[in-house]
């Protein structure tokens, strides 16, 4: 069967450094860091106390106040960014054929505070005061749910929950659906709102976040000798991604052309990437190779990039094993310098400053990029977007579980 063109004609953003897909933009380019101290509950007796929140964001400008009670963030947050991509991408679903277009967006971990408050009212009050609520706000599908009810999407509404990896496998998936043939549309990505005294206590309790709490804004180093752990964040991306004949037909405006997707599993351990780098590896060479292209050609990567020690020795790693002499020549950066993770949103956000690095032509940096690491030893971009020639870019994620999913995408050439 042949593999039909994919194209990417809308993105909706909601972000720690800005809330919509321009302002999001403008602060990754301006090196802007969205880290700050805890306000969504008292970290006091947490090890880290800092964290990328979303800022500015009115829930009951969004859905009214009974909705707003009702639906939890990490849902709030992927309808808002769907809506922000429909009308991005111009998409009228009153012309469309409602059931050629599908949903997939994924969580990581879905409503983790919902289960906290609920857990509480149950040891105060007794199950007679449990929300009927509680389980559509916690189920992770429930996202992808949303999105359709509130797009109108008929097609198949669907979620894959790869952890960190999420967001980068539900695109992933969406464009796979679309290039054989199941669907024409698409509504992708990932959405993550976590930040919560279990959220942030759990990983405390791995060792895996930075407690830099008197410098937040410095907190999040990639790559950097100096690093401590990452940023957790939260926020949503939803792109919307086309057929191309039907994309052309209704006179979108393309954005970049998805071109490949590589996925595979570690088969090593439930935290920790494996040594070698292989799964990686591997992830990153099928990306590229599904669409028949050189790994001589690929100009950028959007790093997974955590700030953790093991990660980005083994994800440098990994993109040498990749790229052999190449991987000297490729500009490597890390939003998450800027964003914190995002977790099971991490892959979408990033999906989406590929596409925009190849629409504007620039890299966003990694910022608090002060002290070489020797074993991190390729070109991360430090500190200043440059501007430069970026056709094929790839995005990588690597999600606890031993989840590895790498996108590829290029600017649109007829």
């Amino acid at each position: 069967m042949q593999k039909r063109r994919v194209v990417v004609t809308g993105i909706g953003v909601v972000s720690p450094v800005g809330n919509g897909v321009e302002n999001f933009w403008s602060a990754l380019l301006a090196g802007k860091s969205g880290v700050a101290a805890i306000t969504k509950f008292d970290a006091s007796r947490h090890d880290a106390k800092i964290a990328a929140e979303v800022k500015g964001y009115d829930a009951e400008a969004h859905f009214g106040i009974k909705d707003a009670r009702k639906i939890s963030l990490f849902i709030q947050y992927a309808v808002v960014a769907a809506r922000e991509a429909v009308i991005n991408a111009n998409f009228k679903m009153q012309e469309e054929d409602p059931t050629r277009v599908g949903v997939v967006v994924g969580s990581g971990i879905g409503c983790i505070k919902s289960a906290e408050e609920e857990y509480q009212k149950f040891i105060e009050k007794g199950p007679g005061r449990i929300s009927p609520f509680f389980i559509p706000k916690m189920i992770i599908n429930e996202a992808a749910g949303q999105v359709s009810m509130d797009t109108g999407a008929k097609g198949l509404a669907t979620c894959s929950v790869t952890a960190c990896a999420t967001g980068t496998t539900c695109i992933g998936d969406a464009f796979k659906m679309i290039q054989y043939g199941e669907i024409d549309a698409a509504f992708a990505g990932g959405t993550e709102a976590a930040i919560s005294i279990l959220g942030v206590g759990g990983f405390c309790a791995l060792k895996a976040l930075s407690t830099r709490n008197d410098a937040p804004e410095q907190a999040s180093r990639p790559f950097d000798k100096d690093r401590d752990g990452f940023i957790m964040g939260e926020g949503a991306c939803v792109v919307v991604l086309e057929e191309l004949g039907r994309a052309k037909k209704r006179g979108a405006n393309i954005i970049a052309e998805v071109v490949g997707f590589g996925q595979t599993s570690d088969a090593f351990h439930s935290t920790a990437p494996e040594d070698s780098g292989d799964g990686a590896a591997r992830a990153m060479v099928q990306a590229v190779k599904w669409g028949g292209l050189d790994l001589n050609d690929v100009d950028y990567i959007n790093a997974h990039g955590t700030s953790t020690h093991l990660n980005d020795k083994i994800e440098s790693l990994a993109i040498r094993k990749a790229f052999g002499d190449h991987a000297r020549k490729l500009a490597v950066s890390s939003t998450k310098s800027m964003t914190g993770h995002l977790l099971g949103a991490a892959g979408a956000v990033e999906f989406a400053a590929c596409a925009l690095a190849i629409r504007d032509q620039i890299i966003p940096p990694t910022i608090n990029y002060t002290t070489p690491d020797p074993d991190c030893d390729l070109d991360y971009v430090p500190n200043e977007a440059r501007k430069t020639k970026v056709n094929l870019a790839i995005s990588n994620s690597l999600g606890f579980g031993g989840h590895n999913a790498t996108i590829a995408v290029k600017k649109f050439v007829e």
